[in-house]
C-alpha cells in the first residue's frame, strides 16, 4: 500500500467513525447546493447525494435557468434529491406551474414576500397537488411542497422576523443571496427554530459554522464556484466538510 493510499484509508476511517458518532447523536446537517446550471453540476450532486439542489428562477441572477432548462436538469436528478426553486418576488402562478409540472419539489422565496403572499401561495400549491399527481409515473401521492423563506440578517429584529415566519423553514443569509458574503453568526445563534445557514459559506469555514451553530441545514452557491461556474472539487470538499462536522 502506497503512502497516498494509506492516507486515504485513514481519512475514510476517520470520516466513518465521525459519521457514526454524529448518527448516535442524531444530528445531520442538511445540504443544499444552490445555483446549479449544467448537467455536470447535477451529476456531481447525484454522486454526492446531497439533500437539495437549487434552481434559480430570478431573471436578474447570473445563475438563472429557464423553465425548459430547469426541467432538463431535473430529469437528470436522482429522485432522492429535492429540487428547490428559488424565486424573487415572482408571480405565484409561475411557481405553481413549475411545481405542477414536476420541475421543482420545494419553493424558496428570496424577495420581499410577506405573510399574505405566503398564505395565498400555499393554498395555490395545495390546489396543484392533484395536477402534479397526473404527471407523475409514481403511484405515491405528492404532498404539498415545503416553503423556505430567506431573511437578510443584520440585526436582532431580522432574526425575530424569521422566528415569526409561517414558512416551513427559514434561511438566514447576508443579503440578496449568492453574493459570497457572510453575516454575524452570533445573530444566527439566537434563532431557536430550525434554519438553513447561508451567506459566505465555503469548504474552508463550513466545519466551524456547523460546529458553532448546529443549523438544520447549510446552503451554498458562490462558495463552491470558480470563475462563475460550479467547481466540482469545491462541491465535493464542501459536502465532505459538512458530513465530517455533523
Amino acid at each position: 500500500m502506497s503512502v497516498y493510499q494509506e492516507i486515504e484509508r485513514k481519512e475514510r476511517s476517520y470520516l466513518q467513525a465521525r459519521a457514526q458518532e454524529q448518527a448516535e447523536r442524531g444530528y445531520h446537517a442538511k445540504i443544499k447546493l444552490c445555483g446549479l446550471k449544467r448537467e455536470c453540476d447535477i451529476a456531481q450532486a447525484n454522486e454526492l447525494l446531497v439533500d437539495y439542489i437549487g434552481l434559480v428562477f430570478a431573471p436578474r441572477s447570473k445563475r438563472y435557468v429557464s423553465a425548459e432548462q430547469a426541467a432538463a436538469l431535473k430529469a437528470k436528478l436522482r429522485p432522492e434529491i429535492q429540487a428547490v426553486g428559488v424565486f424573487v418576488d415572482a408571480d405565484p402562478a409561475e411557481i405553481v406551474k413549475l411545481y405542477a409540472a414536476g420541475t421543482i419539489d420545494v419553493v424558496q422565496l428570496h424577495g420581499h414576500e410577506e405573510e399574505i403572499y405566503l398564505g395565498h401561495l400555499r393554498q395555490a400549491l395545495a390546489n396543484a397537488v392533484c395536477e402534479r399527481q397526473k404527471l407523475m409515473a409514481s403511484s405515491k401521492f405528492p404532498t404539498c411542497p415545503k416553503i423556505f423563506k430567506a431573511f437578510s440578517v443584520k440585526t436582532e429584529a431580522d432574526v425575530a422576523l424569521a422566528q415569526a415566519s409561517s414558512a416551513d423553514f427559514v434561511l438566514l443569509d447576508a443579503g440578496a443571496g449568492g453574493t459570497g458574503t457572510s453575516f454575524d453568526w452570533e445573530l444566527a445563534s439566537r434563532c431557536t427554530r430550525p434554519y438553513f445557514l447561508a451567506g459566505g459559506l465555503d469548504p474552508q469555514n463550513v466545519v466551524s459554522a456547523i460546529s458553532a451553530l448546529h443549523p438544520y441545514g447549510v446552503d451554498v452557491s458562490s462558495g463552491i464556484e470558480s470563475e462563475g461556474l460550479k467547481d466540482l472539487d469545491k462541491m465535493r470538499a464542501f459536502v465532505t466538510g459538512v458530513r465530517s462536522a455533523s
